[in-house]
């Protein structure tokens, strides 16, 4: 009996259909099922960054735990507890009152000593003394005494300098040729200029302190009636720097690269007339610094043209140690010499946004909450650990972070997620930088997350939303060391007016070329003077 490829039944109304046909329409329907399930994902990718990207503009930027999450922590590692808890009929404690406020600390009994003091005396005189009553003159018999604040703006001094000469009048009377004396002339900050050591400082700490780009400190003074150009400004700070400020920048690149415990981040600049570039494209500026297991902090910025994996290589040449890092493949590639710890900050970032990025009511009990608190249970024990040595916390991180850590890996290779999912974008950043972030389990003074170097490159990005551009790739480099000098002086407790205004001036006299002379120069050598008042 021969086969046939139609399928026939007696109903005279049903359609034949050969196989190649039916094969065919069930391909293209298999095929509309896939396109319609990839276009569902992609749906669900674009409605969490669109969720995530609300609550980033209109959402609270804090990355504190909700109390979804703390629920969510609690469950993890303390279930027993907590069902317990869920049994208490004990009330909690009423919420504080939104009227309670906080009282202000500040007041003039704070002011530092050596504040100048005007006394302004409120008196009587004349009819206001006679006695309403018997009409005698009455007579001081006490005092109240009123402190109100007074802010002056910055004062422009002129100052002069007079160099007096000096010759013999007997030598000139007995006919004897007369010497001249000239009093000896202050050598010049910068040569031809009348800059002083106070007004560069000024200018450095208005711009990289304060914010206030030279363009705005030009018109201010415009406004005093002083016509200072910013290409005055700029070329007496990127003189004082070049002749200054670099020596003692390289000295203390020197010393950062003796410690054991660093941490490194970078940023964009836009340099405008680099040679090779487009003005829109983008450069870099790298920070460097110590770590917290020192008394005598180090921050120090390196501007790069790009952003590639040498620059950290190069300016990290001759360290042994720790490096505190993101997850950026950059720092990956450095001498074996140097072992790179991974940021607990970073993967928690992944988690949290991944909780926001779900719809409203869907965190309770999510994949994405379960990771969120379990990176949440590492940074609590570090607050426990906190006051501890450096060796009891290497112990302490071993018996009870590590057994975390373990739950945490397995419990991530057991998920699975959209690789594009915000979900899957922070199990993806999880796996892949494991083995940095658990380096930090090798010694007690390594740090959970690189957030010391995020604080100190965060005063650049800030300072850089008002300057905007370096206009040349000198200049970008000089800001780098101002910026160094600055931020490692206020690391080390330094009001950095007063510490650059020491520093040009005795550097002014000396061989900058000798390292000890250098050496007294470093910030935690600098004079009482120069302390920052602190309360």
């Amino acid at each position: 009996m021969k086969s046939t490829n139609n399928f026939q039944t007696s109903n005279p109304e049903t359609v034949t259909v050969s196989r190649a046909e039916y094969e065919e329409k069930n391909a293209k329907l298999a095929a509309q099922d896939e396109r319609i399930a990839e276009l569902e994902q992609q749906v669900s990718v674009l409605m969490e960054a669109l969720r995530l990207a609300r609550h980033k503009q209109f959402g609270a930027s804090s990355e504190k735990i909700s109390e979804d999450a703390m629920e969510q922590l609690s469950f993890l590692f303390n279930e027993a507890e907590v069902c317990a808890e869920e049994e208490s009929e004990e009330q909690p404690a009423p919420a504080p009152s939104r009227k309670q406020r906080k009282k202000h600390s500040f007041t003039l009994e704070n002011i530092p000593e050596g504040t100048p003091t005007e006394v302004v005396e409120h008196r009587l005189e004349g009819e206001d003394l006679v006695c309403p009553e018997c009409g005698d003159t009455m007579t001081e018999i006490g005092k109240e005494v009123v402190n109100k604040l007074k802010i002056k703006p910055a004062q422009v001094i002129v100052e002069q300098h007079v160099y007096y000469t000096y010759a013999c009048r007997k030598c000139n009377e007995t006919g004897i040729e007369t010497p001249v004396v000239k009093a000896p002339r202050e050598k010049s900050i910068i040569p031809g200029s009348f800059a002083t050591a106070e007004a560069i400082s000024y200018i450095m700490t208005q711009k990289f302190v304060m914010g206030s780009p030279l363009y705005r400190q030009e018109q201010e003074l415009n406004r005093r009636g002083i016509p200072l150009s910013r290409q005055t400004m700029s070329n007496w700070i990127l003189r004082a720097t070049e002749e200054y400020l670099a020596p003692i920048y390289d000295r203390l690149h020197m010393e950062l690269l003796k410690r054991a415990v660093l941490h490194a981040d970078e940023t964009t600049l836009q340099v405008l007339h680099e040679e090779g570039k487009a003005p829109q494209s983008e450069s870099f500026m790298w920070l460097y610094r110590t770590s917290g297991d020192t008394d005598r902090p180090i921050v120090l910025y390196e501007y790069q043209p790009g952003r590639g994996g040498k620059h950290p290589k190069e300016f990290l040449a001759g360290f042994e140690g720790y490096l505190h890092t993101d997850g950026y493949a950059g720092y990956h590639n450095l001498p074996k010499e140097i072992t790179v710890v991974g940021c607990w900050t970073h993967a928690r970032r992944k988690f949290d946004e991944a909780v926001k990025a779900l719809p409203k009511g869907k965190a309770k009990g999510s994949s994405a909450a379960q990771g969120l608190a379990y990176c949440q249970k590492l940074f609590d024990l570090e607050e426990q650990f906190a006051d501890l040595s450096p060796e009891e916390r290497y112990e302490k991180r071993l018996e009870q972070a590590k057994p975390v850590l373990d739950a945490l890996l397995s419990w991530a290779n057991s998920r699975m997620a959209a690789p594009k999912s915000a979900l899957g974008k922070a199990l993806n950043y999880l796996k892949e930088q494991w083995p940095y972030l658990t380096n930090y389990l090798k010694n007690g003074r390594l740090e959970l997350s690189n957030n010391r170097a995020e604080r100190s490159i965060k005063p650049f990005v800030i300072d850089r939303k008002n300057f905007l551009f370096a206009n040349t790739p000198k200049g970008a480099t000089g800001s780098a060391v101002m910026f160094s000098l600055i931020q490692t002086a206020i690391e080390n407790g330094l009001d950095p007016y007063q510490y650059l205004t020491w520093l040009l001036k005795t550097a002014n006299n000396a061989d900058l070329k000798n390292p000890e002379i250098v050496e007294k120069l470093l910030p935690w050598n600098a004079p009482g003077e120069c302390i920052a008042y602190t309360k």
